[in-house]
């Protein structure tokens, strides 16, 4: 689960990461009375979407007086910001952040990861602040330079200060960037993140060590314990199928091709979307309907995938060891006659009570298509929806 920016800061400010005053404003209005509340001279106004590259989308503009605030604040609320992280089609603006301005010296980056390859999470630093790390990866990887934390003992203050010392934070600033790495570890670890991205770290005139953005992802999984995250989601930044997919445990993702895919198990979806595109088909969706999926669920699973209306086609490919064929045949057959199904349909049923799955299809009046391999599948529904 994502979050914005403004919430971001909210729950880092809370474990003592300094971050600058700021206010969140939906009209034109509120961002005058933020800005006028804060009573600084120079404002930033922040789009707040979840998405990264709002700056260079002109979605971030600094501020110099009110009329100004009231100025950008309405060239952005409303504005479909279309970033790299976003995609072609971009986010309608609906929040903003009123920030206090800061006079900064130097930005860095600092970012805490799970690294899958060590099974330890990780934090990054890196003297290149105020760009995307993937561009210093792959320009300078030389400025990364990382701390592989033990979760038994946690983050060391030696790793947080060679940390500090690599990125070349300036001498006099060391203790403090070691709080700040300290902090934001904590909050990692507390919150059950999967990522926490600073950047930029900012180091500022009146030598303090401050988070001028933050990006915080929470493990899904995890949310049942963190009830405070939870109301901190913004259904208006995700996608409605997505969100009803996930009222039914459905592990569900759309993408922007024309062939929906409901199989069980993420392994075999993936592999179910490869091999669609191998045979010159685009995929439609992710959809695990899960080991312990109902009738119910398979039929809301149907209904999820067939109201994109860029799908042309749909494949069931379904291998069933705790899943059951018959629980899927019956779903899909629910679904069908609910929605009055016209576009093409093809199953690939294999497993438990495949022979019983199969005769409730084979009887249920639809127009289905029998695969007897998912290659074989693969193949027929992307000649069916050409």
């Amino acid at each position: 689960m994502n979050i914005h920016e403004y919430q971001g800061k909210e729950v880092l400010k809370q474990y003592g990461v300094a971050v600058p005053e700021g206010k969140v404003a939906f009209t034109v209005e509120d961002a005058v009375a933020a800005a006028q509340a804060l009573g600084t001279p120079v404002v930033v106004v922040k789009a707040q979407i979840h998405a990264g590259g709002r700056g260079k989308a002109g979605g971030v503009k600094v501020a110099k007086g009110l009329d100004e605030v009231r100025k950008y604040a309405g060239e952005i609320l409303g504005k479909t910001l279309v970033t790299h992280q976003t995609g072609p089609e971009g986010k309608e603006v609906k929040r903003l952040l009123i920030e206090q301005g800061c006079d900064i010296k130097k930005e860095y980056y600092i970012g805490v990861v799970v690294d899958r390859a060590t099974g330890r999470v990780v934090m990054m630093g890196s003297e290149e602040g105020g760009t995307e790390i993937e561009e210093v990866a792959e320009h300078s990887p030389e400025k990364i330079f990382k701390e592989i934390i033990d979760p038994v003992v946690g983050l060391q203050p030696f790793q947080a200060r060679r940390l500090a010392f690599n990125i070349n934070i300036p001498s006099e600033l060391v203790n403090k960037a070691v709080g700040f790495m300290t902090a934001l570890y904590a909050a990692f670890t507390d919150k059950d993140c999967s990522i926490a991205e600073i950047n930029p770290l900012v180091v500022t005139g009146d030598g303090n060590v401050m988070a001028l953005d933050a990006k915080l992802n929470f493990d899904s999984n995890a949310l049942y314990r963190h009830k405070d995250i939870l109301e901190l989601r913004d259904l208006d930044e995700e996608d409605q199928r997505e969100i009803q997919a996930s009222k039914f445990d459905l592990s569900y993702i759309a993408l922007d091709g024309n062939i929906g895919c409901m199989v069980n198990g993420a392994g075999l979806a993936m592999a179910t979307m490869d091999i669609i595109k191998y045979y010159g088909g685009n995929p439609a969706n992710f959809l695990d309907v899960g080991g312990g999926a109902t009738t119910e669920k398979v039929t809301e699973a149907f209904k999820i995938i067939l109201s994109d209306e860029n799908v042309k086609g749909i494949f069931v490919n379904i291998f069933g060891g705790i899943m059951r064929c018959d629980v899927i045949a019956d779903g899909v057959v629910e679904a069908a006659k609910q929605l009055g199904l016209t576009k093409p349909l093809v199953v690939r049923l294999e497993g438990t009570n495949v022979d019983l799955g199969k005769k409730i299809l084979n009887e249920s009046g639809l127009n289905i298509v029998a695969a007897d391999s998912m290659s074989d599948g693969a193949q027929k529904i992307v000649e069916l929806v050409k």
